[in-house]
C-alpha cells in the first residue's frame, strides 16, 4: 500500500495531458508533465518544514508554472498537473515512503499511465477521431436546427443568433483538433482506408458547415416577401430540420456502429421544397413572385449540395471504398493546421501586464499565498483543499471563474449531502470502495459536459476515499465543504480585485483579426470568380482563417457577456460589430459556395469595382478599431453607378425572360435560369456586403471615439 499510493498519485497527476491531438505532442506533453511533477514534488516537500522558504517556493512555482498556459490548451493542462503536484506536496502524511522513493514512484506512475495510454492507442487507435467526429456531427446538426428556427421564430432571433455564435465557436474548435489529428505528418505518410474515411467525413462536415453559413438570409426581406405564404417557406425549414436529425443519427451511428439511418426523409423533404417553389409562383404570380422564387431556388440549391455532402458522410460510414478517394495533396495538408509555437520567446512575449495569462499568473499566485497564510494562521484542517479549489476554479477570465465557483459550491454541497445520507445508512467499507470507484469514473465522464455534476461526484469520491482511511468521515465532510466554499469565494474575489482581465480590454484584437480575415476571404472569392480555378489552398485556407477568426470573436464576446455589467464597456457597439462580422462571413460563404458549384459568367468591371470598395471599407474599419488614422479615401469612384449596372444586368435578364413568357416559352431553359440566379445572387450579395461593410466602418468610428473618451 505504501508504494501504491504514490504510484496512483503519479497516474492522477499526469493524466490531464492525455487529450486528443497528435500522438507525438501527446507523448511529449505527458513526459514534460512527469518531469515537472517530480521536480515540484521534490522541491516543495523539502521546503515544507520551513514556512518562509515554502512561501517563496509556492510563489515561484505558482507564477512560473501557470505561465505555461501561453502554449495553448495542452500547455495549460501541463501547468495544471504541475500546480496539482505542488498542492498535493503540501498534504501531510500522504505517503509513508522516503521522499526520494516517493518522487521516483510518482514518475513511475506517470510512465505507467503513458504506457497504458499508448497501449490503448494501439488497441483502439481511432477512438479520439471517432469521438470528435461524432461530436462534430452532433454540433453541426444542432447548428442546422437553429438555422431553421431563425426562419420560423421571428420573435426570438437575437437569442437564436447568440446561440448560433456559440455553436460556431464550438464547431470551429472541433475542426481545429480534427485537423491536427487527421492532417499531421505521420497521418499523411501512411494513410489507411480508415484514415481516408475519417478525413472524407471531416472535409464533408466543413463543407456542410460552410453551406449552412451560406444559407444565411436577410430575414427582414424574407418576412416581407413571404408574408401570407409561410406554408411554402416551412417546406424549406423542414429540410433543415430533417438534415439536422440525420446528422444527429449519424453521430450516434459512428459510435455505436449501428445501421445507417434511411436517407428517404431527406430526399422527400427536399423534393417537397422544390415543389413549393412552383406553388409559390402559382399563388403570387409573375412578375411579383420572381424575386422570392429566385431566393427559394438559391436556397434549394444550397440544400441540394448539403444533401450531397451528407450522403458522402453516409457512404463513408457504410465503407463504400470508391467514395474515399481524396484530392487533397499531402504536401498541402499541413497548411490547413494551425501550429502551436513552443519556443521560449512565447513566454517572453507574454511577460507584460497586457497579457491575460500574465495577469492570471499574478492573480493565482497572490490568491494561493493569501489562502495558505490564512489557512495556516487559523489552523484550518487540510488547508491544501483551499489551494486545490483555487487552481481548479480560477481561470484567466472573471465570468468563467464565477460560473465554475457557483457550480463547484453547488456540486460540493450536493455531493456532501448524498455522501452523508449513504454514511448514515451503512458503514460498509466495501460499499464505500465501490462508490468511490464509480463516482470517480462518473466525474471524469461528466467534467466536459457539466462541471457541476462532475464536482458532485468528485466530492463523493473524496469523502468515501477518506472514509476508508479514517473513521471520522462526517468531520471530513464538514471540512471539505468549508474549504471548498472558502476557495471558491476567494477565487471570485481575486479575479475581481487583482489585475482583472475584463474581456472588453482584449476584444479589439479579435475584432480586427476577424475583419481582416473576412477581407482576405472576399479576395479569394474574387480570384475564384475571375479565374474559375477552384484551388484547394487559394480558397479553402482563407475560408478556414475567416471561419476560425470569427469563431474566436464569438467566443470572446461570450466571455465578455459573463463579466459584470459595469465592465462591459461599449457592449452595444461591440455586439453590433460581432453581429456584422458574422453576417459578412455568412454572405461571403453564400457568394463563395455559389461560385464554387456553378458555372458562372466572366467577371465584370462593376463586380471588380464593388468588391474593391468592400475590401477597402473593411480594412478601414479594422484601422479605426486599431486607433490608426485612416488615410484619405482611395475607394473606387462612381460606386453607385457600378451598383446600378449590376442591377441593370439582372433587370435585362428579367426583361428577356418576360419576353420569352410573352412568346409562349413558359418553361424556363436551364441556361437562362442559371444566369438569372447568378445575376440575382451577385447583385444582392454584393450590395448587402457593401451596406454591411459601410455599417461596420461607421460603428468602428463610433467605437474608436468612445474608447478615446
Amino acid at each position: 500500500m505504501e508504494y501504491a499510493v504514490p504510484i496512483t498519485i503519479g497516474v492522477f497527476l499526469n493524466a490531464p495531458s492525455d487529450i486528443p491531438g497528435s500522438l507525438r505532442r501527446k507523448v511529449r506533453g505527458i513526459l514534460i508533465s512527469i518531469v515537472l511533477t517530480m521536480l515540484v514534488t521534490l522541491i516543495v516537500s523539502l521546503a515544507r518544514p520551513h514556512f518562509w522558504v515554502l512561501l517563496a517556493v509556492i510563489t515561484l512555482f505558482a507564477f512560473s508554472i501557470s505561465l505555461l498556459a501561453v502554449y495553448g490548451f495542452r500547455g495549460s493542462l501541463v501547468a495544471f498537473s504541475g500546480l496539482l503536484a505542488m498542492v498535493f506536496s503540501l498534504a501531510h502524511g500522504i505517503s509513508s515512503v522516503p521522499l526520494w522513493m516517493h518522487v521516483l514512484l510518482l514518475g513511475g506512475g506517470g510512465l505507467f499511465y503513458l504506457g497504458l495510454s499508448l497501449l490503448i492507442n494501439r488497441i483502439i487507435p481511432k477512438k479520439d477521431e471517432t469521438q470528435l467526429l461524432s461530436d462534430t456531427l452532433s454540433l453541426t446538426g444542432d447548428y442546422l436546427a437553429v438555422r431553421s428556427e431563425l426562419l420560423a421564430q421571428t420573435g426570438k432571433r437575437d437569442e437564436l443568433l447568440r446561440t448560433l455564435y456559440k455553436l460556431q465557436s464550438e464547431i470551429s474548435e472541433k475542426h481545429e483538433i480534427l485537423r491536427e489529428l487527421l492532417l499531421t505528418k505521420e497521418k499523411r505518410a501512411n494513410r489507411s482506408h480508415f484514415d481516408e474515411k475519417h478525413l472524407l467525413i471531416f472535409i464533408s462536415l466543413v463543407d456542410i458547415f460552410e453551406l449552412a453559413l451560406a444559407n444565411s438570409l436577410d430575414y427582414h426581406k424574407v418576412d416581407r416577401l413571404f408574408l401570407g405564404h409561410k406554408i411554402q417557406l416551412k417546406k424549406f425549414i423542414k429540410v433543415n430540420s430533417v438534415f439536422s436529425e440525420q446528422l444527429r443519427l449519424l453521430s450516434d451511428s459512428i459510435i455505436t456502429k449501428q445501421d445507417i439511418p434511411s436517407k428517404e426523409p431527406m430526399v422527400t423533404a427536399l423534393t417537397e421544397a422544390n415543389l413549393a417553389i412552383q406553388d409559390y409562383v402559382n399563388l403570387v404570380g409573375l412578375p411579383q413572385a420572381r424575386e422570392g422564387a429566385v431566393m427559394l431556388k438559391n436556397l434549394h440549391d444550397y440544400q441540394t449540395l448539403q444533401l450531397q455532402k451528407i450522403r458522402t458522410v453516409r457512404r463513408a460510414l457504410a465503407n463504400v471504398r470508391n467514395d474515399s478517394k481524396l484530392s487533397l495533396k499531402s504536401k498541402d495538408a499541413h497548411q490547413f493546421i494551425t501550429d502551436q509555437e513552443y519556443s521560449f520567446n512565447i513566454i517572453l512575449q507574454n511577460l507584460s501586464i497586457k497579457s491575460p495569462i500574465f495577469r492570471h499568473s499574478l492573480r493565482l499566485t497572490v490568491a494561493m499565498i493569501l489562502a495558505y497564510i490564512f489557512g495556516t494562521s487559523f489552523g484550518i484542517t487540510n488547508t491544501y483543499w483551499i489551494l486545490l479549489t483555487l487552481i481548479v476554479i480560477m481561470r484567466p477570465y472573471y465570468g468563467l471563474t464565477k460560473e465554475r465557483s457557483i457550480n463547484r459550491i453547488i456540486g460540493t454541497l450536493a455531493g456532501a449531502v448524498i455522501a452523508t445520507i449513504i454514511i448514515f445508512l451503512t458503514q460498509n467499507p466495501i460499499v464505500y470502495g465501490v462508490l468511490a470507484a464509480l463516482s470517480l469514473t462518473m466525474a471524469f465522464s461528466l467534467i466536459q459536459q457539466s462541471y457541476r455534476y462532475a464536482a458532485t461526484f468528485i466530492t463523493i469520491n473524496v469523502i468515501f476515499v477518506y472514509s476508508l482511511l479514517t473513521p471520522n468521515a462526517l468531520e471530513i465532510i464538514q471540512y471539505r465543504v468549508l474549504d471548498t466554499v472558502l476557495g471558491a469565494v476567494l477565487a471570485v474575489i481575486a479575479n475581481y480585485l487583482f489585475w482583472p482581465s475584463w474581456e472588453a480590454m482584449n476584444l479589439d484584437k479579435f475584432l480586427t483579426e476577424s475583419i481582416r480575415a473576412n477581407a482576405k476571404y472576399l479576395d479569394a472569392i474574387r480570384h475564384l470568380y475571375r479565374t474559375k480555378q477552384n484551388s484547394e489552398l487559394g480558397y479553402k485556407i482563407p475560408r478556414k482563417e475567416a471561419f476560425l477568426s470569427v469563431s474566436n470573436l464569438n467566443a470572446a464576446f461570450q466571455r465578455m457577456s459573463q463579466d459584470p455589467k459595469s465592465k462591459q464597456k461599449s457592449s452595444d457597439l461591440i455586439y453590433e460589430m460581432v453581429a456584422l462580422n458574422n453576417t459578412i462571413l455568412s454572405t461571403l460563404a453564400s457568394l463563395g459556395t455559389f461560385i464554387q458549384n456553378n458555372k458562372t459568367t466572366e467577371e465584370s468591371d462593376n463586380f471588380r469595382k464593388v468588391v474593391s470598395f468592400i475590401e477597402i471599407t473593411l480594412n478601414n474599419a479594422a484601422q479605426e478599431i486599431d486607433q490608426i488614422d485612416v488615410l484619405p479615401s482611395n475607394k473606387p469612384e462612381n460606386i453607385d453607378i457600378a451598383k446600378e449596372n449590376l442591377k441593370f444586368s439582372y433587370d435585362n435578364l428579367v426583361m428577356a425572360r418576360e419576353t420569352e413568357i410573352q412568346n409562349g416559352n413558359i418553361a424556363i431553359e436551364k441556361e437562362m435560369l442559371s444566369h438569372l440566379q447568378e445575376a440575382h445572387l451577385i447583385y444582392n450579395q454584393l450590395v448587402w456586403l457593401k451596406d454591411l461593410s459601410e455599417k461596420l466602418e461607421i460603428v468602428s468610428k463610433k467605437y474608436r471615439k468612445r474608447c478615446a473618451e
